[in-house]
């Protein structure tokens, strides 16, 4: 048999990205082993956007282009995973209908008014904070393409912990909702924001403060989303996941952005 470790990154590269992993187990050990792993695919994810940044940037491109292709890897890397659940989210908290509703709504093919909305004003904000910080130094726009992406998917580790509800009885957010434990995520943060900060100390004693506080901005904003998609949906869903990972990410990144 597969040992669990194993299964759980086959089940986290496997569920969140496009990478060829094959998930040999769907059970609730294999689900909390990768909801632990995502964050390491945040860091593959992460590392693979960057390169191409960079790349770009030492052949002459702008740091605005590096930043459209920074942002364009990792939606392809997860086949818009992350972006759909984004829009289906938006639009179901935009329906200002009853859970039941909101939640029918959420699993339509097609995009709605809010969906569209959430998607543009989140891209946009992406590039615009990437731009300012490949503006800076490619190092800079490296790290921070690094951090967030982590922060993102350390959102979805901490959304998977005991006590959250998923909102259906079936799909991604029923398979993984509440196999966390508390102890297991809180480890999990803790390792991702002393590796933000390790990041940051390659740039400066400055950038520490802010890595810190960017993986801090992510989880918390995430946080209020979560609860307010429990309160609303009785729960969590994969499209709930998805939206958490993106409201994660663009937090980080403005924080990143920013020369407070």
């Amino acid at each position: 048999m597969t040992p669990p470790p194993l299964d759980g990154l086959r089940f986290a590269f496997g569920t969140l990205s496009v990478f060829p992993v094959r998930v040999t187990r769907w059970d609730r050990e294999a689900a909390r082993g990768g909801m632990l792993c995502a964050p390491l695919v945040g860091v593959v994810l992460g590392c693979a956007s960057a390169a191409v940044g960079v790349l770009l940037l030492f052949l002459g491109g702008s740091a605005l282009l590096a930043a459209v292709a920074t942002v364009a890897v990792p939606a392809v890397l997860t086949r818009g995973l992350h972006l759909d659940g984004l829009a289906d989210t938006a639009d179901g908290l935009g329906s200002g209908k009853p859970a039941e509703d909101a939640l029918r709504i959420m699993k339509q093919s097609d995009i709605g008014p809010f969906g569209v909305i959430a998607l543009v004003l989140v891209l946009l904000a992406q590039v615009a904070a990437l731009s300012q910080t490949y503006g800076d130094s490619w190092a800079r726009g490296a790290a921070a393409t690094v951090i967030s992406a982590t922060a993102a998917r350390l959102a979805l580790t901490l959304a998977a912990r005991t006590g959250v509800p998923p909102a259906r009885p079936e799909g991604l957010g029923a398979a993984v909702a509440g196999v966390v434990p508390v102890r297991g995520a809180v480890l999990a943060a803790a390792a991702v924001t002393l590796g933000a900060a390790g990041a940051g100390a390659l740039l400066g004693s400055y950038d520490v403060v802010r890595s810190v506080l960017a993986v801090a901005a992510a989880v918390g904003t995430a946080e209020l989303v979560l609860r307010h998609c429990t309160r609303r949906f009785g729960g969590v869903t994969g499209d709930v996941f998805g939206g958490l990972a993106e409201t994660a990410a663009t937090t980080a990144l403005v924080v990143l952005s920013l020369n407070f």
